[in-house]
């Protein structure tokens, strides 16, 4: 079996030692270099030729972020950024740059605790051999959003499930290039439309509020990190906390979010499958899910459960997925009404919606 070669780049000495042993400890993989800065990191590239990078990038000379653009431009090579969690919104700019996925580094520098992102680390670098060249994916560097505007007076009424359109809800689940996926999706919308939205992305406790706030800077839609008790608006997006689980609940007539810890069976989290079953429970054929790029298959169970109370079931097509686990295990249910690009999701969502 052919191996994952690896450079790593991270100016920390300790830190390039870590992350070596943890990569190492997969039969798979092969360090084959390391860099301490930007410069000897494009040395490295060129003369190794790896097959993934993972970069740090608060570094001296040449910082993490030119590096990064010319890795996925010039060298179309995936790259799996290691940050701290006090940088989780320059983690989504380095997402939007075409960075493949991200490990959260704890503030501690002490050995046991950079040991902790050991897990995520391996299961993150084995997604290279699922990957597709990165330059066939958009970044959302490249996408003109729109100018935010005020929403009208009495657009944020309260949701109660009612007969003047199609669907009430959209429910969207994502993992490995979701962030940027997601960021596309609010931005392509042209106005903001009377239905809510929940979204599941797999992302760890500390990142969501961050990454709810920089989507909401290029959306119509008012998007928020999910607290326990916020109603399901119209023209609202409700972005599960990482490293937790959203369930809707009807109180009164009103749809609330109920923020929960993850059950020991949950394998992904925040649970796309644990969402879209409370979803189909209280919407019925009120509702769309959207199954976008992602390692795995969190969300099958899911759109099973919303077909069979009579949703819709739309899935991001192999073609613009980074990843395309999660999709083609939502398409291999056979519950699947449409599969298209990225580019074209939001506009399913408001045909399958009956807005357009």
């Amino acid at each position: 079996m052919k191996k994952i070669r690896i450079v790593v780049v991270d100016d920390s000495a300790f830190s390039r030692r870590s992350i070596t042993r943890m990569l190492e400890g997969l039969d798979s993989v092969e360090v084959v270099g390391y860099a301490i800065n930007g410069e000897e990191g494009i040395q490295k590239v060129i003369a190794l030729k790896p097959d993934l990078v993972t970069l740090d990038l608060e570094m001296p000379k040449m910082n993490g972020f030119t590096l990064l653009r010319i890795l996925t431009t010039r060298f179309s090579l995936p790259v799996i950024v290691i940050s701290a969690l006090s940088g989780a919104d320059k983690v989504f700019r380095a997402l939007e740059l075409g960075a493949l996925d991200f490990v959260a580094k704890p503030s501690s520098s002490a050995s046991v605790d950079l040991l902790s992102i050991k897990e995520d680390l391996q299961k993150k670098v084995l997604q290279v051999l699922a990957l597709k060249p990165i330059g066939s994916v958009r970044s959302t560097s490249e996408i003109i959003h729109p100018e935010r505007r005020a929403a009208e007076p009495g657009t944020a009424r309260k949701a109660r499930i009612g007969k003047h359109h199609a669907i009430d809800l959209v429910a969207i689940g994502s993992s490995t290039g979701g962030p940027p996926a997601l960021q596309q999706i609010f931005s392509a919308f042209e106005q903001k439309y009377p239905f809510a939205i929940v979204v599941s992305q797999h992302m760890p406790a500390g990142f969501t509020k961050a990454f709810a706030d920089r989507l909401n800077r290029t959306s119509l839609f008012d998007i928020k990190e999910a607290e326990d008790g916020d109603l399901v608006l119209p023209g609202r997006v409700l972005i599960t906390p990482g490293g937790r689980n959203m369930v809707l609940e009807v109180c009164g007539g009103e749809v609330t979010a109920r923020i929960v810890a993850p059950s020991e069976s949950d394998r992904y989290v925040p649970s796309v499958d644990v969402m879209l079953q409370s979803c189909a429970s209280i919407y019925r054929t009120r509702v769309a899910a959207v199954i976008l790029t992602g390692m795995g298959n969190d969300g099958s169970k899911g759109v099973r459960i919303i077909k069979e109370q009579g949703g819709r079931v739309i899935a991001e097509s192999e073609e613009t997925a980074i990843v395309y686990g999660m999709p083609r295990e939502a398409v291999a249910t056979g519950v699947v009404d449409s599969c298209v690009p990225l580019d074209r999701v939001a506009s399913e969502i408001i045909l399958q919606g009956g807005f357009s």
